[in-house]
């Protein structure tokens, strides 16, 4: 079975959660003043980065060929949450302080469809989500929300063979798809190989009042292969 993704309320909970993260900006002084370096305070940074995994890329490493999770026969992911990352210009902020470093089963249960790793959940929300400002609901609750507003070209969603293509053209394929989206919001990850590689990652950076901007001096660096590999799914 194919895994499927719940959006029976994503455009409720994205419209509500613009309203809310934007009151809180302006509440933080966001507006007012933008950090320029890595800070380690919860709420304070600049843009969320969210970060989609090609899921058979890291099913074939040998951490992934050990997640059954993710990885094991009948799983047949393609692009997975990996994280949303806040971020500033040039760092971003890792470990904020948080009285709830733990977080509820239920709230873990509820976003495997998507980040289908409960070690990654665990591991994304004490290095990431803690410097959100909020609680670990409301940022796995974000997190969806941003998710299932992308909308994944038809051509990437199961394929069953290798996809050759280039950086330029997943993002031309992924501005088609989303047309609110351009080529500055977008980073496509593969390593340093400048010949083949396989694709690990696609970066789609948001603003704090959930906007999509230009990504940061963090994403500038990204895949210069000239060919980009996607594995099947498996």
């Amino acid at each position: 079975m194919i895994p499927t993704v719940r959006r029976k309320s994503a455009g409720a909970l994205f419209e509500r959660f613009a309203c809310t993260i934007a009151c809180w900006a302006v509440i933080l002084g966001s507006s007012a003043v933008q950090p320029t370096a890595a800070s380690d305070t919860a709420g304070v940074f600049d843009y969320y980065a969210l970060t989609l995994s090609w899921s058979p890329t890291y099913c074939q490493s040998d951490q992934g060929r050990n997640n059954r999770h993710q990885c094991g026969d009948g799983k047949r992911f393609s692009f997975v949450v990996h994280g949303l990352w806040p971020q500033n210009e040039q760092g971003w902020p890792q470990d904020c302080a948080t009285s709830q470093r733990y977080i509820p089963e239920q709230v873990i249960r509820d976003v495997l469809d998507i980040m289908p790793s409960k070690s990654l959940v665990i591991h994304e929300w004490r290095k990431h989500g803690t410097c959100s400002g909020l609680s670990s609901q409301a940022y796995f609750q974000l997190t969806r929300a941003l998710f299932e507003r992308v909308k994944i070209p038809a051509r990437f969603i199961t394929p069953t063979r290798h996809v050759s293509t280039t950086t330029r053209e997943l993002k031309r394929d992924f501005i088609k798809t989303n047309p609110w989206l351009d080529h500055a919001a977008l980073s496509v990850q593969c390593g340093n190989r400048r010949d083949r590689a396989n694709l690990r990652s696609l970066r789609i950076c948001f603003s704090r009042d959930l906007k999509p901007r230009a990504c940061g001096d963090n994403e500038r660096r990204q895949c210069r292969a000239k060919t980009l590999i996607m594995p099947p799914v498996r």
